[in-house]
């Protein structure tokens, strides 16, 4: 399939007080038309940040970025307006991404306002076609966010990042905020609306049972690094990186009698801030050894699948 989206070598850097914080560090990937990427690990491992800085919410520090084959690392005020118009953000809370002093309607039609290209009958029956599509009654266009539950205000959120038909859009742990029958709900809602609607999808979530489900290629990342991305079947069935393993041995087993090994990540994390060269999972990897000190490269193991591990021959050897 073609790509849609190209990241190289992405870079995005934080100046404080204690040095520089490497939040979003070396990172590559393509994203297909039509295609979900799903971005996953820890609280603070740099998902949300990279979402961002692709969607340039946040400046890039270093690397390239390519959108359907076109270079847009530094673009313009009127190149980034287009831009906001193919890549939309689905933001993870679904209240406090909401304006509480606007209406259903108003905060659906407030994109295609700014865009200014629809006359306000049109605007509102563009509004009217979003509110179907997204499964909201009309009963609720003059609600308030305060006054609907969860999942009807990720609705919302999700009628709001489709207003200007955008291509590409970041979803930023749109269901973890959600009851489990809610989030199925909105995933259902997300695929059949990919399907629909030609979609790409970069999936940033913790939930691994979610991302499986949703997901083309899975993406792991460790502080700020990519550590493994494989097609979504060949990630659950064959995990490379030991931070991989212990990911997926996490998720509950719904059968009692099929008891899996959970495997316990020891000691501590290590500091994003001005971190040494080497494998940033070595301090808590029981198969770390000396040549982890060294700077790791991304090697394709097998087609599609790559993995950030100098070990990794001679780890999945011992098991």
């Amino acid at each position: 399939m073609a790509v849609m989206l190209d990241v190289q070598s992405l870079k995005k850097y934080f100046k404080n007080p204690m040095g520089t914080l490497h939040a979003v560090d070396d990172v590559s990937f393509t994203l297909e038309y039509g295609n979900t990427l799903g971005v996953v690990g820890e609280s603070g491992c740099g998902k949300t940040t990279l979402g961002r800085t692709i969607l340039h919410l946040l400046d890039i520090t270093e690397g390239k970025l390519f959108f359907e084959g076109k270079d847009i690392t530094a673009p313009t005020k009127k190149e980034l307006a287009v831009l906001r118009e193919d890549m939309q953000l689905i933001f993870q809370d679904p209240y406090s991404s909401l304006d509480p002093r606007k209406s259903v309607s108003e905060i659906i039609m407030e994109p295609l306002v700014i865009q200014g290209k629809l006359s306000r009958a049109d605007i509102r029956t563009e509004v009217a076609q979003l509110m179907d599509t997204v499964g909201l009654a009309e009963r609720f266009e003059n609600s308030y966010p305060h006054e609907l539950d969860g999942g009807r205000r990720q609705r919302i959120g999700i009628a709001r990042a489709l207003a200007l038909k955008p291509k590409f859009i970041v979803c930023d742990e749109p269901v973890s905020a959600l009851d489990v029958s809610i989030q199925a709900q909105i995933i259902n809602l997300m695929l059949d609306l990919q399907e629909e609607m030609k979609l790409a999808y970069m999936f940033v979530t913790h939930d691994l049972s979610v991302v499986k489900y949703i997901s083309n290629d899975i993406m792991v990342m460790y502080l700020g690094q990519v550590a493994e991305k494989a097609p979504s079947d060949e990630l659950f069935e064959n995990p490379i990186h030991p931070y991989t393993k212990a990911l997926l041995s996490a998720i509950p087993e719904p059968d009692i009698n099929n008891k899996k090994k959970r495997i316990i990540m020891q000691g501590e994390l290590s500091s994003p801030i001005d971190p040494k060269p080497g494998c940033r999972f070595m301090v808590r990897c029981q198969y770390a050894a000396e040549e982890c000190n060294e700077a790791q490269i991304i090697e394709e193991c097998s087609p599609g699948h790559f993995v950030s591990c100098c070990r990794y021959k001679q780890i999945n050897n011992m098991n």
